[in-house]
């Protein structure tokens, strides 16, 4: 579902196809004059600050610039490590990231479309119909709560999409 989003999205103008492709290509990684389609960035949640942030001994953007004018999937969210998850923040409010190294700070466009996943607990089935949960209620607590506050506040939507049976899902048309 989140990877589809792209293709729902308008088209990329004239000026954010050249916004993005600056992007990529400080990274290294335009193949052609430009960028043609939203990007679609989906880091794993072991990714390096580094990689998801920028910056770097040769600095250069990471996967928060990497996803400007695009979408930023982030699977697992409470997996990611809290400080990457923090420096969601600034990007999110401002739709830049700035990266501050001995040599200089850097300021890379980051505005992008967050989309996040997570299970409701550790075990995944914490209110399911189906199948127990396994976790105490203090493990739910603590899963939760490794999602801030300030962040949450950053996400507008915020859906919980329950088991659906196979059969309910072949009778939809």
């Amino acid at each position: 579902l989140a990877k589809a989003l792209s293709s729902l999205l308008p088209p990329l103008s004239l000026e954010e196809s050249m916004e993005a492709s600056e992007v990529w290509s400080a990274a290294g990684l335009l193949n052609g004059s430009h960028l043609e389609t939203r990007p679609f960035r989906s880091p794993h949640q072991t990714a390096s600050p580094v990689s998801i942030v920028g910056g770097g001994q040769n600095p250069r953007p990471g996967e928060i610039s990497l996803a400007h004018r695009g979408v930023l999937f982030l699977d697992e969210l409470p997996e990611f490590r809290r400080d990457l998850l923090e420096a969601l923040r600034q990007p999110l409010e401002s739709g830049e990231i700035t990266v501050s190294r001995i040599k200089g700070n850097l300021t890379y466009p980051a505005r992008f479309i967050l989309i996040a996943a997570m299970n409701p607990c550790p075990c995944g089935y914490y209110g399911d119909q189906e199948k127990e949960c396994r976790c105490s209620a203090y493990e739910v607590f603590k899963y939760q709560k490794k999602i801030s506050g300030p962040l949450l506040d950053r996400i507008d939507i915020q859906i919980n999409v329950p088991r659906t049976d196979f059969d309910n899902l072949k009778g939809i048309r």
